[in-house]
């Protein structure tokens, strides 16, 4: 005899009651799903995840009491090894790296047709990663973003002395440090910045606001276009 499988045990979780119930219509029609609970916030979410055990939690991000990010960093934290799967109308940035930080499997907006989400509830369950293509696009946009520069406390002092206009010699009596050292805190920031000079490095560390706007860096003092 073939194997039976018990249908895909899920929750839905959105504060909107129209929409969850437009939810558990859609999947209700679908054989290897069932829908064993809902929930209008992420608090009465994590109660059902711990009392039902679901395989899925479709779960809203904006809600009241606990919001979907919190939600899903309990959930994916907790025992019960239950997916999420987001399903939400926000597609920006910060949504999406709020929701994959905290453990979702997948994100999908709320345009997703039947036969997708079933398909992504599936897919989730089994730990696949399932994506709206929106989504996947912004994800990929984020990846091949530069990462963010950070200068320490020190090298912004030295550029900071640089953009006044001071010698290698001079921000080392200002700083009460070698000049060497202040050559090496340069050729830090330079690597950093990707430039090679110091006036790019103060022009570029003013635009990324690295660095706090002042008057333009004077030649006479040693900002010149000298390398460090």
């Amino acid at each position: 005899m073939p194997e039976v499988h018990e249908p895909l045990r899920i929750v839905v979780v959105d504060d909107h009651t129209v929409m969850r119930a437009g939810v558990v219509a859609l999947l209700a029609p679908v054989p290897d799903i069932s829908v064993v609970g809902e929930a209008g916030d992420g608090r009465e979410a994590l109660d059902l995840v711990e009392r039902l055990v679901p395989d899925v939690a479709l779960v809203d991000l904006r809600m009241p009491v606990m919001d979907g990010v919190e939600a899903t960093a309990a959930i994916t934290a907790g025992p019960a090894r239950t997916r999420v799967l987001i399903l939400t109308t926000y597609d920006t940035d910060v949504e999406i790296e709020r929701a994959v930080e905290a453990g979702a499997v997948g994100y999908l907006l709320k345009d997703t047709t039947a036969d997708q989400l079933a398909e992504a509830v599936r897919a989730a369950a089994r730990g696949e990663t399932v994506l709206a293509p929106r989504v996947a696009e912004r994800l990929v946009a984020l990846m091949r973003r530069p990462a963010p520069v950070v200068l320490t406390a020190r090298e912004r002092d030295v550029l900071g002395a640089v953009a006044d206009g001071l010698s290698n010699a001079e921000i080392g009596r200002r700083l009460i440090i070698a000049e060497a050292t202040v050559k090496t805190h340069l050729l830090r920031v330079f690597a950093k910045l990707d430039v090679s000079d110091r006036t790019h490095a103060v022009v570029v560390a003013l635009e990324r606001g690295l660095l706090t706007r002042r008057e333009p860096p004077r030649g006479a003092g040693g900002a010149g276009t000298h390398p460090a």
